[in-house]
């Protein structure tokens, strides 16, 4: 199996739209409250695309055997950077095959001396973090939602 990392404008709209509006990613994103559409896509792009131009590292389209299964990455929030991974469901199972191989990017960047990850209480499986050596920290508030999160130091 191969896989790749690209820029999210490299995936067309319509791929992002499919994976958002599937209601199986949705059921564990309770900050996904509302639809998809080409604009809403192109708008989520935009900003993820802002996030490399600001900080020099934000998030990929994943592909594997080149067909489009997930994004992800990086986001500065404050002074930490946080690891998100939205897979489409026919992909769960390669999550924390993604995951190592981001982890490794990041501890290549000297600016990243750990990582954060922001999960919704309703995820049942948190064996992936575990693996990973990520630590629970506690739970957050953000965008109005109760998040548990998790640390992962890198050096």
């Amino acid at each position: 199996m191969t896989l790749e990392f690209i820029r999210l404008p490299q995936v067309p709209l319509s791929e992002i739209v499919a994976h958002m509006s599937d209601p199986r990613v949705a059921e564990h994103m309770p900050l996904l409250t509302f639809e998809w559409d080409a604009q809403t896509a192109a708008d989520f792009v935009a900003a993820k695309e802002a996030c490399w131009t600001r900080d020099g590292l934000g998030h990929w389209a994943f592909v594997s055997d080149d067909n489009y299964v997930g994004w992800g990455g990086f986001q500065k929030e404050g002074d930490e950077w946080d690891f998100g991974l939205v897979l489409r469901p026919d992909a769960f199972g390669i999550g924390l095959r993604i995951a190592r191989k981001a982890l490794e990017f990041a501890r290549l960047d000297p600016r990243i001396p750990f990582v954060t990850f922001l999960l919704p209480p309703s995820r049942p499986h948190l064996r992936g973090l575990h693996r990973l050596g990520a630590q629970p920290v506690g739970s957050v508030d953000y965008g109005g939602e109760s998040f548990l999160k998790f640390r992962l130091d890198l050096h």
